[in-house]
């Protein structure tokens, strides 16, 4: 299993509008595809993504403690957001602050050439250690603790850091999936089979192919690969 890049971040939201109305307004992005069941947006449909998937409420946070997007300059970045909203500062250089059914997003200054593209996901697990691990079956790479010395993997210079905590196990939850992006869906179907993970769906979109799986502490993992009519902006 190799992915080549953190492609998407996948929520479900009984008020998708609301979120995509926030960041397209304050963090540099844009509506990148709208569908009846789903918004895309994201600052560049071939860099990291939100998608908000339309669902009944309210959602649980469960695994996911937040969704971290980087910039070039932290302060800039700051004076875009809205009068009024709380935001934690107590990391040197990350922001975090909490929007709508329990969504936490995060700034983080670093070397980018694109703003608000995805930096890192942290999920809640009963052993950051162990889960991280878990994740390297999965094509995640080994690295070093982060900012927070919470133990991390990576895909392509974005992590997926563990953070102590009970994911539990939600009817509801927040997170619908993390998505990686692969140059073949139906090769990583055929590894994760070989590998005795657990496949929990295939889907042929009109412009992508994707394998589902059950990843660590029952976080769904998606390997997706665009197709050649992939044309979103």
């Amino acid at each position: 299993m190799n992915p080549k890049t953190l492609d998407h971040v996948a929520y479900w939201l009984a008020d998708r509008d609301a979120v995509a109305d926030f960041v397209v307004r304050h963090l540099g992005m844009h509506v990148i595809d709208r569908t009846e069941a789903f918004t895309l947006v994201g600052a560049d449909a071939r860099r990291g993504k939100l998608t908000l998937f339309s669902a009944d409420g309210p959602r649980e946070r469960g695994a996911l403690e937040h969704v971290a997007l980087r910039v070039a300059d932290l302060e800039r970045a700051l004076s875009g957001l809205p009068d009024g909203l709380e935001v934690d500062r107590s990391h040197d250089g990350e922001a975090y602050f909490e929007l709508a059914e329990g969504v936490v997003l995060g700034l983080v200054e670093a070397d980018t050439d694109l703003d608000y593209d995805l930096d890192h996901v942290a999920l809640r697990s009963a052993d950051p250690q162990a889960t991280a691990s878990d994740y390297g079956s999965l094509g995640f790479g080994a690295a070093a603790p982060g900012r927070s010395g919470c133990p991390r993997v990576e895909v392509a210079g974005a992590w997926i850091e563990f953070h102590p905590g009970e994911p539990g196990a939600p009817e509801r939850p927040l997170l619908n999936h993390l998505a990686v992006l692969v140059d073949s869906a139906d090769e990583h179907l055929a590894a994760a089979q070989d590998l005795g993970v657990e496949v929990d769906d295939f889907v042929d979109a009109p412009n992508t192919l994707a394998v589902f799986v059950w990843g660590p502490e029952r976080v769904r993992v998606e390997y997706v690969e665009h197709k050649p009519t992939f044309s979103l902006t």
